[in-house]
């Protein structure tokens, strides 16, 4: 049994993580925590507290799908029990990205833009093309689309997509919102473009174009329930690993 607490448990992607807890017979939901809270929203679970303090010493593994605040007050509860954490949470900045990175110093951190099995094939997907077409002149174009309430763009995962190009052509430079005469592309250029409308669960195109053909890698998500379940996953595969600094492939082995 792993006892897990729900960090950010109020949220579209926090409910559908206890959801799929709650679905797992290997799992005891011991601490629910949200903004939000205290809270007494389920009468057979904990309340949900504003924070992971009342929590952290009967958990096994953090879950957190917050904001990049909450995530940090997470970081430093989990730090301070020496507790492993799932973050799902996407908008860090760099300075967040930093803490986190230290964090994993000394605790197990996996993070993740996205934990669905299919997303983290087309990252790696995206890892070949673009090592295999970087020098035949090949133009790249990212599209990702999303639900009018997400706060932050691009996409946590469209920004990974972006790294694993950015580190396989380190001459690549990112264009947004192309808008007027803008002239012609340029050779080492990705154009990176942004939908937010109605209640689009995530999609996620990639595109290599040459004279003559074209190339399409697209990963659609119909529900939030494959994050949830690859965040479960992850929960389980990080409990009882040493400190580091850990990615979806790991738990994949892909």
């Amino acid at each position: 049994m792993i006892n897990i607490s729900i960090n950010g448990a109020l949220g579209r992607m926090g409910r559908t993580v206890l959801d799929a807890c709650l679905q797992d017979k290997d799992i005891s939901i011991v601490g629910l925590c949200d903004i939000q809270g205290p809270k007494k929203i389920y009468d057979n679970l904990p309340q949900v507290e504003p924070s992971l303090e009342k929590y952290i010493l009967y958990t096994d593994v953090v879950i957190d799908f917050s904001s990049p605040e909450g995530t940090q007050q997470a970081l430093y509860f989990c730090l301070q029990n020496k507790k492993p954490i799932v973050i799902g949470t996407t908008g860090h900045s760099d300075q967040q990205l930093d803490n986190i990175r230290k964090a994993s110093e000394e605790i197990p951190v996996l993070l993740s833009p996205n934990m669905s099995l299919g997303v983290n094939i087309i990252f790696k997907l995206v890892e070949l093309l673009t090592t295999v077409l970087k020098d035949k002149n090949y133009d790249i174009e990212i599209v990702e689309a999303h639900h009018n309430k997400k706060k932050d763009a691009p996409s946590g995962t469209a920004k990974k997509i972006m790294d694993i190009i950015k580190h396989i052509k380190p001459q690549t430079y990112f264009v947004y919102c192309r808008n007027g005469i803008i002239g012609e592309r340029k050779n080492d250029e990705v154009g990176v473009s942004v939908i937010r409308c109605g209640d689009i669960v995530g999609e996620h195109t990639i595109i290599y174009s040459t004279y003559g053909e074209r190339i399409e890698l697209k990963h659609i998500a119909t529900s939030r329930e494959t994050f949830a379940k690859g965040a479960v996953l992850a929960a389980k595969w990080l409990k009882g690993k040493p400190a580091g600094f850990y990615n979806m492939f790991d738990v994949l082995q892909i």
